[in-house]
């Protein structure tokens, strides 16, 4: 029952949190410049058909009432309607989800799959070819912009090479430039990451105290190093996820994938507000579960993690 209290505990902290980054959104987004209202009718409009807007919006009342009443909403899992195309906002974030879901899922994979072997490999032949490499690689792809690496492979592989489409969400090959992409960044973390957390680990007392009694090397890093030196990269599986979607953002709009980080960049231009807070709060939630569970993880791994303290 431990882990049911923390899990219990740790959901509840998601309610503070979803609170202040609602507000603080709400007062950016309204204090934003410009008649909202007027922008959605045209310039043709007049005095009277905005005030109407703006009461159908509910933005002739106070800042706090509205923000108040939207938040509940929230709490009937009413998340509103779009102020650009009328649709609910809820409808429309399930319909975008798995797309977002997907390529995240797909690019962690390939960063976790391809950076924590690097890493590992790295630290047990450190100052090898191998440890010299996988640094390289790491400290380029820490340095490059997803949007000019995304452009950059779009111009060699779609346009000039013509190996893989250049946008869309049709096939499995319009997921590879994309997951490669996205995953890039988080790959070079994972390579860094694991490299250090084993580094750690191989110079403790008791795995030298393992190779001195005669055990193998690839058993001691199998049964006594690799299980001690994973726990920080599941760690940092959950910070780096929650960057993944941050992420796919910018990935989205690059090869025009129907995701979540296209329909919140969108609200946010247009200032729809209603899609942006959902979107925000959706995403927290989603984050903070990932959390969890990664938290959960890492104390099945390592039984001295007490979950009750």
């Amino acid at each position: 029952m431990t882990w049911l209290k923390y899990a219990g505990k740790r959901l509840l902290m998601l309610i503070p949190v979803i609170i202040c980054v609602t507000f603080i959104l709400y007062l950016i987004l309204s204090a934003a410049p410009g008649d909202l209202a007027s922008s959605l009718l045209g310039e043709d409009a007049t005095a009277e058909q905005i005030a109407a807007k703006k009461a159908e919006m509910g933005l002739d009342k106070p800042l706090l009432v509205r923000y108040i009443n939207y938040m509940g909403g929230v709490l009937k899992l009413d998340f509103g309607t779009s102020w650009k195309n009328g649709e609910s906002v809820l409808e429309c974030f399930a319909r975008r989800l798995p797309n977002t879901l997907l390529l995240s899922t797909l690019a962690m994979l390939f960063a976790v799959g391809v950076g924590a072997p690097l890493g590992i490999g790295s630290a047990i032949k450190q100052y090898s070819l191998l440890d010299y490499g996988s640094s390289f690689v790491a400290m380029l792809l820490f340095s490059l912009p997803a949007f000019w690496l995304g452009t950059m492979c779009q111009v060699l592989f779609c346009l000039t090479l013509h190996w893989l489409p250049t946008s869309g969400f049709t096939s499995a090959k319009s997921l590879i430039l994309p997951t490669l992409i996205l995953g890039a960044n988080t790959m070079a973390t994972m390579i860094r990451m694991s490299r250090t957390s084993m580094l750690d680990v191989i110079r403790q007392d008791y795995i030298r105290t393992a190779k001195a009694k005669g055990a193998p090397n690839r058993v001691v890093i199998r049964h006594h190093a690799l299980r001690n030196g994973l726990i920080p990269v599941v760690t940092q599986i959950g910070v780096s996820f929650a960057g993944t979607i941050g992420g796919a953002v910018v990935t989205e709009n690059i090869f025009t994938i129907p995701g979540v980080g296209t329909m919140l960049l969108n609200a946010v231009k247009s200032r729809d507000v209603p899609v942006v807070l959902g979107t925000i709060i959706f995403v927290t939630v989603i984050v903070g579960v990932i959390n969890l569970l990664v938290d959960l993880l890492c104390a099945v791994i390592d039984p001295r993690i007490d979950l009750a303290s």
